[in-house]
Formats: structure tokens, sequence, C-alpha cells
């Protein structure tokens, strides 16, 4: 293995401990942004004055009747800010806005001695407003030709000949929903100014050093006179990686202007209202199969619904095209990708960063397919997967497929997935008002940042005269145990107990330059970044050591805090005593660290190269029973196998598994985005603006019984300490619930049923489904079509003459034969 992958003696890697706040968390003395701010003298409270319309141009602005408001000190516009007014990396979201492009849209902030007189100053601003024309829907914006961004292509084989050749065609299309974070902790800044002008920003970010930069820009400054301090997050999901700056950014105008320390904190409502989602896709696609079921063709348009502004848009798009193959090898492919301008909050990242959108499309078409081609959506899967030599559409081999199939074949039987499907065959056939489904689906999702610059890290490791040592890296903490794995990532380099190590917050005056803590890639770049520098202080006590004990410094050994020679008869030297011998020999004894991920290119401008570093693969399986009156269900039992190669902190990980199954659960099944779509006065509006309208997975959606499963014996060559990304590829184990949902929704019609289930398959949308089965060949029931369609009846393979999907012209005039089971 190589040096970055292999494991020394004893490693404390890999081993079972909890998150290093674990206790913090429980007891409640845990510190976030907002806490921070009773430690503060004098705060200012901030507070946004949002539009009420959905699309509107500001025709005036009067602060000052917010001055009569008792405890108002300063209201924020456009004309303060002394550098730029965008706090976007496109330059296109001015923090103060001359039209107001959403509902909710912070058109200036009232700052106040207290939150309450802030609020009351804001409903005091004037601001004239013109209503112009608005966009709220994706079709809208498709119909209007309102795109934004660029509209990248992806192309493999001769697509026009595999239709013409594929035994079997079907078209249709697919809707679905975005998601909000709703992270526990809502965005948060808290800024202050020093004596010397510097400008420190506690800030509730996933991205530092971009917060610094914008923060710098809109106050006219350099990088280097605004420190931005991430102490631990809430919560973030990808919600935190690009939507903090402006926040950050306001709070730190109001304190330069003020002089006083300025809090930003969003309730809920706001939140919910001002700050970007997952996107939402609109997908029309044409699919062929060969007469055993093999993909032979996918051409497909993916539109997203970017929001006003391009945010992450592009890259998320990108991200969805990479992985709209998911596990499945399709040698024909041709994907067109864009992205709708609507007046929405500018939507963002979210956990899988567009990947989950991607495979969906391809999830679905399999689910609604199978029954067509006479075939077990299992089967139709599996005789799909990637094998050994296989490339992506974009060009990428395919690295270790055997494991996605180790993963598959593990959880299939750790299911007891075909007795108990013959099982659920006779519960569905002795009960006509109650069915169950049984699904199982795989995960292929690529590790790494598209933009190849991103993949780099860095840390700061010191070790003080006693032995301690306190690291700091790039990467911040958001709950999902990046920090746990970096504390014990440095034990293990070092040779000492865990419990001689501390972390620092995360700072951008002690690591600068850093990249996200995204793309699941934190513990692969800044674990090997900790690594890297604690290696060099190891390299420097080897020689300290050497000396004392006699021997050759590459024969010394760092085990459990004491240091010794590669003989088994040699002196054991505490820690301690070589790092105090190292100082008064003037041994350099801290160290900054770099890692660069090697291997991996990307050209945007033709969609083609390896832009991932490896694969991460997993398989679930999940049983749902739904009630045939109302649609309403319940997940009876989960099955995760999961491949994290060779696990830096087990117990971590299988939390992150578990929680990322789970919300990507209740982004397929529960969370319904819901915004005014009338014409009415408040069009545009976010309706599920709170918990109590847009449900999230509680204790009652879990599984009633939740197994999870590491995949053993799969070690990732290249990866620091052989692990793997855990982060993101979970969510998307969540497909078996959606295929569940479908399988018991489809038994309450005839044996070869397809339906179309609408994304979220809430019980509403299950219950339709369940009418579409119900209906037979008759076709679907309205109101359904909130997802895709498949041409002609169900049960049928039609007759392929649609002009309309997706933007080529009819390639194959031959008429399908009937796969009809009726």
């Amino acid at each position: 293995m190589s040096a970055l992958s292999e494991r020394p003696q004893q490693p404390v890697v890999g081993l079972a401990i909890p998150h290093e706040s674990a206790s913090l968390h429980v007891t409640g003395e845990a510190l976030y942004t907002d806490d921070l701010v009773h430690r503060a003298k004098d705060v200012l409270h901030a507070y946004p004055v949002q539009s009420p319309h959905v699309h509107a141009r500001i025709a005036g602005l009067r602060t000052e009747p917010a001055y009569a408001v008792p405890g108002v000190v300063r209201v924020l516009a456009a004309a303060d800010v002394p550098g730029v007014n965008d706090a976007g990396v496109k330059h296109d979201e001015p923090l103060f806005p001359d039209e107001a492009m959403f509902h909710g849209h912070a058109v200036c902030w009232v700052l106040a001695e207290s939150i309450e007189a802030a609020r009351l100053g804001s409903k005091a601003v004037e601001v004239d407003y013109e209503p112009l024309p608005s966009l709220v829907t994706v079709r809208e914006a498709i119909d209007a030709g309102s795109f934004q961004g660029g509209q990248p292509h992806m192309e493999r084989g001769d697509v026009k000949r595999a239709f013409d050749e594929s035994a079997h065609v079907f078209s249709g299309e697919i809707d679905f929903s975005g998601q909000e974070h709703f992270y526990l902790e809502t965005h948060a800044s808290l800024a202050h100014v020093d004596e010397n002008g510097q400008v420190f920003v506690q800030s509730s970010t996933q991205h530092p050093s971009e917060t610094q930069e914008i923060v710098a820009h809109v106050l006219g400054l350099h990088s280097h006179e605004v420190t931005v301090q991430c102490l631990r997050m809430g919560g973030g999901f990808g919600g935190k990686e690009m939507q903090p700056h402006g926040f950050a950014a306001i709070a730190a105008l109001g304190a330069t202007l003020t002089g006083r320390p300025v809090r930003l904190r969003l309730n809920r409502a706001q939140d919910m209202t001002m700050s970007g989602k997952r996107h939402g896709f609109y997908a029309r696609w044409r699919v062929g199969f060969d007469a055993h079921g093999h993909l032979r063709a996918l051409d497909a348009t993916l539109t997203s619904d970017g929001g006003w502004s391009l945010d992450l848009s592009e890259p998320v798009l990108a991200r969805a095209l990479c992985h709209i193959d998911n596990a499945y090898w399709i040698p024909n492919v041709r994907v067109n990708g864009r992205i709708s301008k609507t007046n929405k909050t500018s939507q963002t990242a979210f956990r899988g960063f567009g990947g989950p959108q991607g495979m969906l499309v391809l999830e679905d078409v399999l689910g609604r397919c199978a029954p067509l081609l006479g075939l077990g959506a299992d089967e139709l899967r599996r005789r799909n997967f990637y094998t050994q030599g296989q490339t992506t559409p974009y060009g990428q081999p395919v690295g270790h497929p055997e494991r996605l199939h180790a993963a598959w074949e593990q959880v299939y039987a750790s299911s007891d997935f075909a007795t108990r499907s013959a099982q659920i065959a006779g519960f569905n056939e002795a009960h006509p008002h109650v069915k169950r489904g049984l699904a199982i689906t795989p995960v292929k999702f690529g590790i790494s940042f598209n933009l190849t610059a991103f993949n780099q890290a860095g840390a700061l490791v010191h070790v003080y005269k006693d032995g301690s040592v306190l690291i700091n890296h790039g990467g911040t903490e958001m709950g999902q145990g990046l920090h746990t794995k970096m504390l014990q990532v440095a034990a293990t380099t070092l040779g000492v107990p865990l419990e001689k190590v501390r972390l620092a917050p995360t700072r951008t005056d002690k690591v600068p330059n850093t990249s996200a803590t995204a793309a699941s890639s934190g513990a692969d770049l800044n674990g090997a970044a900790v690594k890297n520098a604690c290696e060099q202080i190891r390299e420097r006590l080897a020689q300290v050591a050497a000396t004392r004990l006699g021997v050759s410094p590459a024969d010394v050994r760092f085990v459990d805090g004491e240091v010794r020679a590669i003989a088994f008869s040699s002196e054991h030297v505490p820690w301690e005593e070589i790092v105090y011998d190292a100082y008064f020999q003037r041994v350099q004894l801290f160290a900054a660290g770099f890692y660069r991920t090697e291997g991996i290119h990307w050209d945007s401008s033709i969609f083609h190269g390896e832009p991932f570093k490896y694969f991460a693969y997993g398989a679930a399986v999940a049983e749902v029973e739904v009630d045939g009156f109302t649609g309403a269900y319940r997940l009876r039992r989960v099955d995760i196998v999961h491949d994290v190669g060779d696990s830096l902190s087990p117990l971590v990980d299988v939390g992150q598994i578990e929680g990322g199954f789970v919300q990507g659960a209740g982004w397929l099944t529960l969370e319904d985005l819901r915004w005014d779509e009338s014409d009415g006065p408040g069009r545009g509006r976010l309706l599920t603006q709170a918990a109590s309208t847009y449900k999230l997975p509680s204790f009652s959606e879990m599984p009633e019984e939740f197994n999870v499963a590491l995949l053993q014996h799969a070690p990732e060559e290249g990866a620091v300490y052989g692990s793997k990304a855990v982060g993101e590829p979970p969510l998307m184990l969540a497909f078996s619930v959606r295929e569940a949902l479908r399988q018991a929704a489809a038994a309450f019609g005839p044996a070869g049923t397809s339906v179309d289930l609408a994304s979220p398959a809430t019980p509403e949308a299950v219950f339709w489904a369940v009418e579409q089965a119900r209906a037979g060949a008759q076709g679907p029931v309205e109101p359904a079509k909130n997802g895709h369609v498949v041409e002609g009846a169900p049960g049928r393979v039609p007759d392929q003459r649609d002009e309309d999907a997706p933007d080529y012209e009819p390639e194959s005039e031959r008429v399908q034969h009937e796969l009809s089971r009726r």
C-alpha cells in the first residue's frame, strides 16, 4: 500500500470512539456561533427588511422612520458599502438589491440594541415597490426561455444507432422537488472590529476562506485584514457552503460602521424564506434496452431550478450529469443540462450536490420500466451493473466495481431478500387493502470536487514541550465527526494516545486558502494534510530518538506514547522525553502540512476527464407497508451495506450512514416544498416555512428494524489510512424506500403493473399511485401525473413517436412489440 494508506502498529484510527463533542452536545454545553454573543459587550442585533413581492423594482427606500423607533442605531443600505455590493462569487448577488428577486428578499438591514427593536425598526422602513413579471416554476422558466449559466453536454457512443437497434424503447419525464436543509442552527454571524481595524467574524460557515474573501471585498479590504472562525455548526448539509457569506458581510459591515459588535441570526422562518435549498429538477428522457434488459441508450435533458442567481448551480448540474448513470453501464449516452432562472431563493449545495438528482432520474426509469420489460426491478438493476474495464459516460474508469457487486450480494443475503420477496407476495395476495413492497438499490458516488483546484488542504500541528499536541486544519465541524477523525489521524501518525491531542477551532489566520468542507472530501483532504504535518514532526523526532537509542532513524517506532527501536529488546522511551530532548536540541516542533489530490483531471468544456479520486459504493434493501385507503405507509425494515474503505472511525461512519439514509428518505418521501404558484398577491411565497407545514423525518418515520454493516476488506489505496468518504453517498441509499413504495403501490393492480410515483412520494402521492395501479390498463387516474409518464398504457411497451421528448428528432419509427402481461 502507499504511505498515505498504510496503517502503523496499534493505530488510533479504526477505533469505534464517540464523537469528540458528543458529551457537550447532549448536555447543552457545546457552544455555537450565536452562543458567543453573551461574551461580547454592547452587541447590536441585525434584522432584515424583506420584500413582500416575488419580483419587483425598488423605486424608493426611506429609512428615516426606522430611526424613530427606540433602540434603532443604524439602517444598512447599498450606499453604506465601501467595497463591492455583492455577496456571490459569480457577482450576481447584490447584497443590497435594487430589484427584489424573490418573495422575502432582504432589501436592507436594521441594527438595534435588541432584536425586538430591530424587528420594529424593519417594519418602519418604507419601501416603494414596482411589481414585475415573475417565474415561479421550472416549467414557466422553460416556456419563457429563462436560463442562466452554462449548458453542459455529455455524450458517448452512437445514440441514434443504439435506439434504432434497441428491442424496447421508452420515453417519459420526471419533475421532482428540492429540499430544505433544516439544520438545527440557523444562519448566524457575530462580527467585531479590534483597535487595529482587524475584522473578526464568528460564522456558522462550511467555507471560512470564502466567507473571508466575500467580507473583505464588501468592505474594500484585503483578506489579511479579515479573520473568520467557525467554532462548530449545528448542521450544514451544504446549506452553509455559499449562503453564509452575505450574512457575515452584513454583520461585518455593521460592526465596521458602528464600532460595535453585530450579531445576525436568522429565525427559522427567515432562514427558510431567505436561504437556498436543494435544486429541484425537471427531466425528460428516452431509454433503450436490448432483448435481455440491458441498457443500450439514454437520451435526457435535465433542467434544474436555480432560483434567482447562480450560486453553485453550475457545479451542482455538472455533478448531476456525472451521476445520472449511478451504478449502471450505458454504452450510448447523450445528456444535456441547463439551469432555469426563477424568482425563488437561490438554490444551493445540499448533501449529494446534484448527484442524488441525477441518480434519481435513472432509478426512476428502471423502476418504471422493469415491469414493462417483464423483469423484477432487482434483476434489471443487477444485470446492468458496471464491471471491470468499463468507463463512465464522461470517460473515467470505474475502479473496483467488484465492491459494488460485493455490497449488493452481501445485503441481498443478509436481508434474506429472496425469502422475504416470496413472503411479501403471499401477504399481498391475502390482504386486498394493505400491501407491502421490497426493493434493493445500489449507489456509486464519485469523491472529489469537480473543480480540480478545490482538491487541496492544509493543516498546522504544534507539539508543546510537555508532549501535548494541538492541531488546526481547514475543515469545519458540522456534527459529521470530521474533528473526531482528525484527532485520530494525528494520534495515529504521531504514535501517541488520543488524550494527548487537542483540536482548535477552524480559523483563516491559522490555515489559509482552504476549500469548503463539502463534496464528502473533508476527511480525505484534511486528514492527509494533518498526516503530512505530523509526519514532518515525527521524522525530526526520529532523528533525536535515533541518537538516544543508538539506531538508524528508519528503525525508530512511535507507538502508544512510547518511542523505541524496531528491535524487540529496545529501550522504551516516553514520548514526552523525546519531545523535551528535541526542544533543547533546537528541533522544530511544529509543522504546516499540505495535501493535493493526485491523479484527477477534468475538462468542463468537453465534459470529459477523471474528476474523482475514487467511487464509494453501497446497497440498501427497504421494506414498506402501504394502506390502500389513504396511501399512508410505514417503513418496516432497512438493511444497508456500505463501502467506507478501511474506516477511520466506525462509530462515526455508521452514524453518518444512518443519518444520510434518513435524510434521503425525507427528501424522497416526506419533505414537500411548496411555493404559491397562483397569480394572487402571495405569488412566489414559500408556503412551507416552518416545521408545522414542512414535514421532516422523525422517530415515527424511522424503520422498525435498521441494520447497517460496513463493507469489509475494502481499503482504498491512495486515501488517508485506506478510508473512504462517508458524508454524502449514504443519502442515495434511500432510493430503496421510494422503489419499495412503488412496488407496494403496484401490488394493488394486476401483475406486471407499472406505476408512476411522484417525488416526494408523500402519502397523497402514494394514494394516487395506488389508484393508478387499481385502474390497470385503463391508465392513470387523475389527479396523478406529478412525476414522469411512460407512453402507452401501463404494462405495455409503447410505440415511440414522441417528437417532444427530450429535444431530439424521433429516432426510431419501429413499433415496439407489446409486453402486456394482462
